[in-house]
């Protein structure tokens, strides 16, 4: 068989055009007011890192404005309750680099931020990221070193937030009947599906 990969960068170059002026005028190494209203009004971003031999990518959501500004070169992202697998903080504390995707609901641009990140205890940074009295456990504080807009093209064709392209859940195997699955049924799967919507309700934050 024929090998077709790619091995070098200027074979890729020559696959594509030039960027336009516009792809290249909208990045910057700061927060700009304009992209900061981005981050602010976003409830949900995707955080990428680098894991030992391959890269990873986690959700992180919250209230709109959960990743809080603390200047133009500084982000606060609180690591809210989850399975205390902690693979992205792990990840972290081994290698700063980090990424940011930001989505707002609505909006088909979307946020790209690219950085490095230290895992915090600091007491005054939890503090700004408690809700409702509950402390995250750690903040990310995240030293912005690239931001950019993205463009539409990915949230028009794939149709994200359009009623009518919605998956009905039933028609995916839930996390019970997974679990069941992969364990050989040690886990009893309707009982974990069972129990979820209660569970996720009582530790949130």
């Amino acid at each position: 068989m024929t090998d077709h990969a790619i091995r070098t960068v200027a074979e890729l170059e020559a696959r594509y055009s030039e960027p336009g002026q516009a792809s290249l005028a909208k990045e910057v190494d700061y927060l700009h007011p304009l992209y900061r209203a981005f981050v602010e009004a976003s409830p949900f971003c995707l955080l990428s890192t680098v894991a030992e031999g391959m890269a990873e990518c986690s959700p992180r959501g919250d209230a709109p404005g959960f990743v809080k500004v603390l200047d133009e070169r500084t982000l606060l992202l609180p690591d809210r309750r989850g399975n205390n697998r902690i693979d992205s903080l792990r990840n972290i504390v081994e290698d700063p680099r980090v990424g940011l995707l930001f989505l707002v609901p609505g909006v088909e641009e979307t946020l790209r931020v690219a950085g490095t990140a230290i895992v915090s205890t600091d007491p005054a940074l939890i503090a700004r990221c408690t809700v409702d009295g509950k402390a995250p456990a750690t903040v990310l504080v995240i030293a912005v070193r690239s931001v950019f807009f993205q463009c539409a093209r990915a949230l028009v064709r794939s149709r994200l937030w359009d009623p009518q392209a919605q998956v009905e859940r039933k028609a995916l195997p839930t996390p019970g009947a997974i679990l069941a699955a992969l364990t050989q049924d040690g886990i009893d799967g309707r009982a974990y599906d069972a129990d979820l919507p209660q569970r996720i309700r009582q530790t949130l934050y």
